[in-house]
């Protein structure tokens, strides 16, 4: 899969763009604030694209999800009970095709309940779960320490090493990196426990 990773917005978010290369169906992976670069982009390469998937309901992700979607010709995607309302309700495990390619959705709740991160077995798109040196408030509605931490540890941290994550903001020193290194240099991933981690949230 070719990642094309895309600036929006005034609050530093990353929108992104999955393509099958052989076939040139693509999915968006939410919309931000505007839809101009991510069309840009799109009608470039030529894709198609068949979805518009949430990682979560903030506004700052999926502000356009709607416009960008029928501007595309796409479906939505979010997580069965999002606030999102899309038109493709996915749960755990599910599998969104790209032409001979396959994205897995994975619930990763924690900063909201209804948040998932994209896993094409190379990339991991993870929304406001886990951000590179950083990870996802859980101070907001349907946020929790305890759920957070259990998605971090349990849920990313099992992936391959050498999986790239790809962060929905640009809060980082870098804009993407393997999950390997991330597991070295994020406090959240090197917390040993969930006090460890709480007294990261409250710092």
């Amino acid at each position: 899969m070719k990642v094309f990773q895309i600036p929006v917005g005034n609050m530093q978010n990353f929108v992104y763009l999955v393509e099958d290369e052989k076939s040139k169906e693509a999915m968006a992976i939410d919309s931000g604030w505007e839809t101009a670069p991510i069309l840009k982009v799109a009608r470039r390469e030529g894709m198609r694209v068949k979805y518009v998937c949430a990682t979560h309901g903030h506004f700052d992700h999926v502000n356009t999800v709607d416009k960008l979607a029928s501007e595309l010709g796409a479906a939505t995607v979010a997580f069965i009970g999002s606030d999102v309302r899309p038109k493709v309700g996915v749960r755990d495990g599910d599998v969104l095709r790209l032409g001979e390619g396959a994205v897995r959705v994975i619930h990763t709740p924690g900063h909201t309940e209804d948040s998932v991160c994209y896993y094409d077995g190379s990339h991991l798109f993870t929304g406001d779960t886990l951000f590179i040196e950083a990870w996802g408030r859980t101070d907001l509605p349907g946020g929790s320490d305890a759920v957070l931490y259990s998605s971090l540890h349990e849920v990313i941290m099992a992936l391959p090493g050498d999986t790239v994550v790809y962060p929905g903001h640009d809060y980082g020193s870098v804009p993407f990196r393997t999950l390997g290194e991330e597991v070295r240099k994020n406090p959240a991933l090197r917390a040993k426990t969930l006090a460890e981690f709480r007294r990261l949230t409250q710092d």
